[in-house]
Parts: structure tokens; sequence; C-alpha cells
């Protein structure tokens, strides 16, 4: 019998000590904090928060250099969202061919009619691709149409390798202009071989100095006023006298 009760004892005191030590139960929450998951979090978001609160300190401590990188990556988010795409090409490539096909052949810049019209020729074969480059665009040319069935088009031990591609580049998209094509389409309207018959001297231009710039704008407010009539009338008072006076004289005689 007491061997029964000290068993019954030792059974409740463990039980006792069982239930003192498990823990109440807690929410939700506090179960996801104490996870593999929320630990790293936790110590994740407390790396981040100690990373700002030095750039902080950094920042404040050196103005010119936090300056000079925050204008950096301003930079570089501004030609991020403004490079231009493929559409932005066609529509650029479309504008100038237009452009060009209002003039007539004979006045047309060779360089910038030859350039457009590759670039046509090109897009109608489908032979141009377009690459971005995270802050610029890329346009390129190909060998063959993306659709095309030939074996030579889709065979990739035939295909064109990277170090070739500065090579095949037509133009390049930067802050939103395309600047080869801007750059082929300088004085578009001015055949520059119409004037490969004239001497040397003759076939460059120098810009007016301020004072014939300043002269000719006067004369030009001075090509506006009206005319006077006022020399005219005074020459002619003296002929007349001249006249009066000679019939006179007949008059006398």
């Amino acid at each position: 019998v007491k061997m029964a009760s000290m068993r019954t004892a030792r059974r409740m005191f463990c039980a006792a000590a069982q239930a003192a030590a498990t823990p109440a139960p807690s929410s939700r929450w506090e179960r996801l904090k104490r996870s593999k998951a929320g630990v790293w979090c936790g110590s994740l978001l407390s790396d981040y928060k100690e990373a700002f609160r030095e750039m902080v300190v950094g920042a404040w401590e050196r103005p010119l250099k936090s300056s000079v990188y925050l204008s950096l990556l301003g930079g570089a988010y501004v030609c991020f969202h403004t490079k231009p795409d493929q559409s932005s090409f066609e529509a650029a490539l479309l504008e100038r061919s237009n452009q060009l096909s209002l003039l007539s052949p004979w006045i047309r810049n060779g360089i910038s009619d030859g350039h457009v019209q590759s670039l046509v020729k090109l897009r109608n074969e489908g032979r141009l691709r377009y690459a971005s480059l995270g802050l610029l665009s890329v346009v390129y040319r190909a060998d063959y149409d993306p659709d095309a069935t030939l074996y030579e088009a889709h065979c990739s031990n035939l295909s064109v390798p990277w170090r070739e591609l500065p090579q095949r580049v037509l133009d390049v998209g930067f802050t939103g202009c395309w600047w080869m094509l801007d750059s082929k389409m300088k004085d578009y309207d001015i055949n520059n071989d119409e004037y490969k018959h004239l001497p040397a001297h003759l076939q460059t231009t120098t810009p007016p100095s301020p004072q014939q710039v300043e002269r000719n704008e006067r004369l030009h407010r001075d090509s506006w006023l009206p005319l006077t009539m006022e020399d005219k009338e005074e020459e002619r008072k003296p002929v007349d006298k001249m006249e009066n006076v000679s019939e006179q004289s007949q008059i006398k005689l």
C-alpha cells in the first residue's frame, strides 16, 4: 500500500512539474515570430535598419560624396525610364522617311537619304533587331527574318557571335533620342554634290561676323519703311524754276 501511494504521489509531482514547464498557449503571431522564417526575417530587418542608419550618418558626415552618389542614381533612373523602345525607333524612321519624301531627289542629302533608305529596306525585310541594355537601347541588323524557315536562320551553331555585334549596330537610343539617326539627318535638305564643281574657297562658308549680322538686320528693317519723295521733290524745284525762266524769256522775245 505504501509503495502504491508513493507511485501515485510521484506521478502527481511529475505531472505538476510538466504542467509548470509547459508554456501557456501563445498567439499565432508569437508562434510565427519564433519560427525559423520569423527569426530570419527579423535578423534581415535588423540588418537593413543598421545599414540605413549608417547610410544616413555617412551622408550627414560627407555631404559632397552623398550628393554625387544621389546624382548618379538619379541620372541612372532617368536614363532607364527615358530610353526609347522599338516602336519609337520605327516611328522616328517613318517620320524621317516622310521628311525626305517631301523633297526633290536633286536636293536631298546623299548621306541622309542613303542611311534612311537602308534602314527602311532592312525593316521591310524583317532584319532589324532591338535590344535593351539597361540604360540604353541598341538597334542592329540580322542576316535573316525571324519567321524564315531556312536552316541557317535557326541553327545556333551558325548564329552571329556576340563579338560581331558592334559592327552590326545601326543606332543607339539614349535619353529618348536615336542619336545616329539624328546625326545622319543633319542638313538633310542640302545636297553637297551640287557644290563639288565649285572652287575650294566657295565650297565652305563661314558664319557672318556680328557687324555683318547687325548690318543685315538694319537693312532688313529699313526695307519695311515707307518710301519718302522729299529728295525728288527738291530736285524738281530748280528744274521748274529754269522752265519758268525760259518761258518768260520766250514771251519777252
